[in-house]
């Protein structure tokens, strides 16, 4: 069984830096791409950034130059360093993972972390 498992998250104030990491684990052949998403009370889930198997990444526009995501290959993990952030980043942060998985016929999946809340204070 696969599972993502996010840590990190807390309370900040207004320009701190947080960093979020994400591990995954169980029968994991190779990972697609990672990501992070969140969710602020009453908005829709939106993209934060996302890392793909070719080391590309991309960021939302309200997050380039101030949020940087990294893999760590050897633990199959995902970070988010969050620096300058600002009260309206303020939301759950989720991790996210295509994986291709599997110990016989392999399969590509997507997988859900259970949501790490940050919080930033004005």
């Amino acid at each position: 069984q696969v599972q993502l498992v996010e840590s990190g998250g807390g309370l900040v104030q207004n320009g701190g830096s947080l960093r979020l990491s994400c591990a995954a684990s169980g029968s994991i052949v190779s990972i697609n791409s990672m990501a992070w998403y969140r969710q602020a009370p009453g908005k829709q889930r939106e993209l934060v950034a996302i890392i793909r198997s070719g080391g590309i990444s991309q960021y939302a526009d309200s997050v380039e130059g101030r949020f940087t995501i990294s893999r760590d290959g050897a633990k199959n993990a995902v970070n988010l360093q969050m620096n300058s952030l600002k009260p309206e980043d303020t939301a759950v942060y989720y991790c996210a993972a295509s994986l291709l998985i599997g110990t016989g016929l392999y399969e590509l999946r997507d997988y859900w972390g259970q949501g790490t809340q940050v919080t930033v204070s004005s």
